[in-house]
């Protein structure tokens, strides 16, 4: 694992998609603005496995849409859904698979919870603008730092789908305080990826 606060770089993200969304969880996704970084340490994050995953964009192949999966690890891929929700990922794993993590849920440093992957990238400002965008390099305005989760990490099925195989991961304390309202998972559907 990278030094706390480093940026993550591309040897991070060249691995399947379970082991690095496992590892996401506690990191911090951030965003140069123009008064400073926004930082949301990601809580919630789902694994897809490319082309063999029922749930992933890339189970019939290359398309328009999904060809940045296809494309060099740690590169954002970003989808727009019912006419108003970006949804962001990363592209993991060798080059050709179509592996991603989809970045569901996050938390300001003041505490305060995003969940759901619409309302993360909202926070952040992500569009499709961002899509293909180079997550590791040093010359991007998006990136991801090294974190450490301050509660075990654990793993569930993923939202909205039907596969029961645990390619969830999330940070256990932050999404049991929100169990009164529903989990945080739960109250924003996943779109599939």
């Amino acid at each position: 694992m990278s030094p706390l606060g480093s940026r993550l770089g591309r040897k991070f993200f060249a691995r399947p998609s379970p082991e690095v969304a496992r590892e996401l969880v506690g990191c911090w996704l951030v965003r140069r603005g123009p008064t400073g970084p926004i930082r949301l340490e990601l809580l919630e994050v789902e694994a897809y496995l490319g082309e063999s995953d029922p749930a992933s964009h890339a189970r019939r192949g290359p398309t328009p849409r999904n060809l940045p999966m296809y494309g060099p690890a740690g590169h954002a891929y970003v989808y727009f859904i019912y006419g108003m929700h970006h949804c962001l990922n990363v592209v993991t794993g060798p080059v050709g698979e179509a592996q991603a993590v989809l970045l569901r849920a996050g938390r300001r440093p003041s505490g305060e919870v995003v969940g759901g992957p619409a309302l993360l990238c909202r926070a952040l400002g992500v569009t499709l603008a961002d899509n293909r965008l180079d997550l590791c390099s040093r010359s991007t305005d998006l990136w991801l730092e090294a974190g450490m989760p301050e509660q075990p990490v654990e793993a569930g099925p993923r939202i909205g789908v039907r596969d029961p195989a645990s390619l969830r991961y999330y940070l256990a304390g932050a999404l049991r305080a929100k169990r009164g309202a529903g989990t945080m998972a739960r109250s924003h559907k996943s779109p599939v990826l």
